[in-house]
């Protein structure tokens, strides 16, 4: 993974809600809630909290995201990760230790697509009570 110039910094104790866009690199060590469009790369600090709906091109995680992730190229689970949600990335590393609950697609560059990963819960109740 190219080692890209970080652009914009959220540092700890930062608190944001809503959509971010960048180019580049961003690098997150706060609480972020809310929607991120890029082409760049999204770092997530060990102390960060992330959650909503994210599609980056590359996407760096060593703290805690509970959402969907489209990453166009690449994602990265560093070993204190904390991942809870739909992940689409057509190349994924894991390093040991890392949490990684919920879905992977990994197809290739260019197929993601945030309304393809729907919540199933409502679909799995809807199983339970007809069976």
């Amino acid at each position: 993974m190219a080692r890209d110039q970080i652009n914009a910094f959220l540092g700890t104790g930062t608190n944001y809600e809503g959509k971010l866009s960048f180019q580049g690199s961003v690098r997150i060590d706060g609480d972020f809630h809310g929607e991120i469009e890029s082409e760049g790369t999204l770092i997530v600090g060990k102390d960060a909290r992330l959650e909503g709906a994210f599609r980056v091109g590359q996407f760096v995680l060593s703290g805690t995201v509970h959402g969907k992730v489209i990453a166009e190229k690449k994602t990265v689970l560093h070993k204190e990760s904390h991942f809870l949600g739909t992940l689409h990335t057509p190349v994924l590393v894991v390093e040991e230790g890392a949490e990684l609950r919920g879905r992977v697609n990994m197809e290739g560059p260019g197929t993601g697509d945030m309304d393809a990963f729907q919540d199933e819960e409502p679909q799995a109740k809807e199983a339970a009570k007809a069976g």
